[in-house]
């Protein structure tokens, strides 16, 4: 199996959904209520209420990123009409810091699934320069790939996702 088949990104196809193959170049951590984030793991709603910790690296305080988190399953799995959603949006986040350092354009609105197994994608872009990046006036049939090109973002340069579902015992199927 070569590694490109092992890539959790590949494997839950977040990679073909939302984003085109690229090389990992920018350290990029993420931490829900203080627990660190990995590829394709399981958080619930009440996990992630609030916006995660978000620390990038980097080494050139002048280099500027962007940060997208988008839901590609919405409103349902079986049905994504309006793939994608975009939860989030921040710009100019200087390189060797966070999120919070960053420009906030479109607010954190927290996942609530209400049907299956949602993936939440959160993509890294280094940008051409600072305030390069606006707010897109809407968030359903947001386009991470058409967004990138738009502002010549390129490539994401770091990127996670993890899978969340409505609570358990808050309704649903019933075997």
């Amino acid at each position: 199996m070569s590694r490109r088949e092992r890539d959790p990104l590949v494997v839950g196809r977040v990679i073909g959904d939302v984003l085109d193959p690229f090389s990992r170049s920018i350290p990029m951590r993420v931490i829900f209520n203080g627990k660190e984030i990995t590829n394709g793991c399981e958080l619930k709603p009440s996990q992630v209420i609030n916006p995660p910790r978000i620390d990038i690296g980097g080494d050139d305080l002048r280099t500027f990123y962007t940060l997208v988190m988008v839901d590609p399953d919405a409103p349902s799995p079986s049905d994504p009409n309006l793939r994608e959603y975009l939860h989030w949006l921040v710009t100019d986040i200087p390189a060797t810091t966070g999120v919070t350092f960053g420009q906030e354009v479109v607010c954190y609105e927290s996942p609530r699934p209400s049907m299956g197994i949602h993936r939440f994608v959160i993509v890294l872009f280094r940008q051409l320069g600072r305030q390069t990046v606006y707010a897109p006036g809407w968030r359903q049939n947001f386009i991470t790939r058409d967004f990138a090109e738009l502002y010549n973002l390129g490539l994401p340069v770091a990127a996670f996702y993890f899978n969340c579902q409505r609570e358990a015992g808050s309704g649903g199927r019933r075997l």
